[in-house]
């Protein structure tokens, strides 16, 4: 039987009945739903598969924008620092989106078992969208479905979650942009760099440090990192910095100069200026203006935001 879109998203609304960042009893698979329509979210996305069933989510990258709906789904292949805005939701319509965190293990497997293209690109974005096709649907219907048979998880789970990873690998471009992870080239290595950017975000950022650790010269490393991310490592570590300090202001009522401190600015002056290029406004005028908007997403935690509300 093949799935569609509407049988989906039915099935997901059944499961969610609130706005907000629903986890379920399968691992790594979140269900979001949102009755409206959100303000620009910065924040750090994890690797994950992201399939809206109804409404429409826009992501941006530096200067480069995703547009993905029931017909496109979007995968996230690196911790990327974006912003995020669902453009179409109504209490009519809500928007709902499934998200299934990448599993390294399950991906890599995957790569090993399956011939790489010599003609793909293997450099890129760490974004990627694709068509959203019956064969991803069937299988992610099959994974949503689990959470009505929990004593089934443990046996099947896995199995579903490879299913549907892999009809996104063998979709067109699919493994142009998963192979830069997990494939041949410099994913791995930029991945232990982002990993470690994140680790010690708070301390001051030195390139030669990072290029040892990627068994890279400086100059390959920016170039590699740029390629996959869309922005210099030093532009990763202070994007890091300002969006965990935006939400020890937002959640944890943080003054300007406390949350600069926390994460590493020796000058006030200097995170303001800086925090004020990156988010458009002075840091407590910017909380401000956020605090109402923010209601309808999920309280973010942890070290650096993530972005739940995929």
């Amino acid at each position: 039987m093949t799935e569609t879109v509407e049988d989906l998203a039915t099935l997901v609304a059944r499961f969610v009945r609130s706005d907000g960042v629903h986890t379920t009893p399968v691992p790594r698979l979140d269900l979001i739903r949102s009755t409206q329509q959100t303000q620009d979210l910065h924040a750090v996305h994890e690797p994950a598969l992201c399939i809206v069933v109804r409404g429409a989510k826009r992501v941006m990258l530096t200067d480069h924008i995703y547009d993905y709906d029931p017909a496109n789904y979007l995968v996230v292949s690196f911790d990327l620092p974006i912003i995020g805005q669902i453009t179409s939701a109504s209490h009519a319509e809500p928007y709902l989106c499934i998200r299934v965190g990448i599993d390294a293990g399950v991906l890599s497997d995957l790569a090993v078992d399956m011939p790489w293209d010599e003609e793909a690109p293997s450099k890129g974005p760490g974004l990627f969208l694709g068509e959203t096709t019956p064969d991803i649907l069937d299988a992610a219907m099959r994974l949503v479905k689990l959470i009505e048979s929990p004593d089934d998880i443990p046996a099947l789970a896995k199995l579903y979650e490879r299913e549907l990873l892999y009809r996104i690998i063998r979709a067109p471009g699919g493994r142009a942009v998963l192979r830069s992870v997990y494939g041949p080239g410099r994913g791995k290595q930029i991945s232990r760099v982002i990993a470690s950017i994140k680790q010690n975000y708070r301390e001051p950022f030195e390139m030669a440090g990072l290029a040892k650790e990627a068994h890279l010269q400086p100059s390959a490393l920016h170039q590699h990192f740029k390629a996959v991310t869309l922005m210099s490592p030093l532009q990763y570590h202070k994007r890091l910095r300002l969006q965990e300090a935006r939400r020890l202001m937002l959640f944890e009522e943080k003054s300007a100069a406390q949350a600069a401190f926390a994460v590493g600015y020796e000058s006030p002056s200097q995170f303001s200026r800086e925090y004020r290029r990156q988010f458009g406004l002075p840091p407590m005028k910017d909380v401000e203006a956020l605090a109402g908007s923010i209601l309808a997403t999920e309280p973010q935690s942890g070290e650096a935001v993530v972005a739940r509300l995929a």
